[in-house]
């Protein structure tokens, strides 16, 4: 994934709740995300998870006392003026309370005062606790102040109740964290983006198609859609899993992914053809299982759905792919002149590592003003980031 936590430096405040031992997952991962991870470990938290477990997976002291490391670098100014993002995990009634008050009588507390830097809660406790009215004052007043209080989520609680008040798994902590330091540039932007395969039915079970998993297309959905983009993604045959949270509409034939996009292409600011829809369709299509030794299948075009949007995007902006297995850069040129495109992000299937179905690309990106750029082997998360950047560059 695209690491925008690499050198980043996070305060994880662990307060004293059961919810606590989430608290070294979330650490370990932001670790191994390339961060520099500081502890603040409340005096009640002690008794849920370990100073040491911390301070192992953290690689760094744990800081929990007040005036136990008290040196000429103050440690509560000091991590307080360092850290890029404070998080609480878990935030308890306590914590919420205190800071929204202005009382600091511990280092968490006095270190999330002292900051400039934003403070991310993840609010967790009993259902019962979490509903009362003093609770939700000061979780909305916290909100008023410019704090980033993330709802806690609705189930099984260790005391046995059922309601909200449940901690989130880390990995939708560490994304909340990520989608903090994500630039929000594509706001007010819609960006409608194919991806996958379309199938061509021969007769009632078989079909032509190709390889295409669908990854690069959603990956370029999930990218546009963290960097504040309203997205459309329309999807022929896919195997990977579309982001949450864009508008999805799904389609199985070139004819139908034509349709909607051309239907939605009104909505559009941008416009990303990652799909690979079929060049050609049957035209002696059976409707029952063909049964013969010899068949022969008369095939005729498909719309070309990259051309027809280049005739009448305006000052929308287009950006098709090219896959190819030989002259890749020519063949690209030509194809993003022939369908007036803006960018046009070519790459050679053949080679290990770029093309379908596979995690990582190899690409270049061209551009109608002449400009090129070659990309090494990266996620196609990356890729979709370096697409998006080439976009606004335009």
């Amino acid at each position: 994934m695209f690491n925008i936590l690499k050198d980043k430096i996070i305060a994880v405040g662990v307060c004293g709740g059961i919810a606590a031992y989430k608290a070294c997952d979330v650490v370990s991962k932001l670790k191994k995300s390339g961060c520099a991870v500081k502890v603040i470990m409340t005096k009640n938290s002690r008794e849920f998870v370990s100073e040491l477990t911390l301070k192992t997976l953290s690689q760094n002291n744990v800081l929990s006392d007040m005036f136990e490391y008290f040196n000429w670098d103050v440690q509560h100014i000091s991590v307080a003026k360092e850290a890029d993002l404070f998080v609480i995990i878990p935030a308890t009634a306590n914590i919420l309370g205190k800071v929204n008050s202005g009382i600091a009588d511990d280092l968490l507390s006095t270190m999330i005062l002292a900051t400039k830097s934003g403070v991310m809660f993840f609010p967790s406790m009993n259902t019962n606790m979490y509903e009362n009215i003093t609770v939700q004052e000061n979780i909305n007043s916290l909100k008023r102040k410019g704090y980033i209080i993330i709802q806690p989520q609705s189930g099984s609680l260790a005391c046995g109740d059922i309601g909200k008040g449940r901690l989130p798994d880390t990995d939708y902590i560490l994304n909340c964290i990520k989608q903090h330091f994500i630039k929000k540039d594509f706001l007010k932007k819609t960006v409608l983006v194919t991806a996958g395969a379309t199938i061509e039915d021969i007769d009632g079970i078989r079909f032509i198609s190709n390889h295409s998993s669908g990854k690069m297309g959603c990956e370029i959905a999930r990218a546009a859609n963290d960097r504040g983009a309203n997205v459309i993604l329309i999807a022929g045959m896919i195997t990977a899993l579309p982001p949450k949270d864009v508008e999805v509409i799904y389609t199985k034939t070139t004819e139908d992914m034509r349709d909607e996009v051309m239907k939605n292409l009104s909505r559009a600011d941008i416009i990303i053809k990652a799909a690979a829809p079929s060049d050609y369709r049957v035209s002696n299509k059976a409707e029952n299982k063909i049964k013969t030794d010899n068949l022969t299948l008369k095939l005729q075009k498909t719309p070309d759905i990259a051309k027809e949007v280049g005739e009448v995007k305006g000052d929308k902006k287009l950006v098709i792919f090219c896959a190819e297995t030989e002259n890749l850069k020519s063949y690209a040129k030509a194809k993003m002149i022939h369908k007036n495109a803006d960018l046009i992000v070519a790459n050679d299937v053949n080679i290990e590592g770029a093309g379908f179905n596979s995690d990582t690309n190899i690409v270049s990106i061209l551009s109608a003003d002449g400009g090129s750029e070659d990309l090494p082997i990266m996620p196609k998360y990356d890729v979709a980031n370096k697409i998006l950047d080439k976009i606004l560059s335009l």
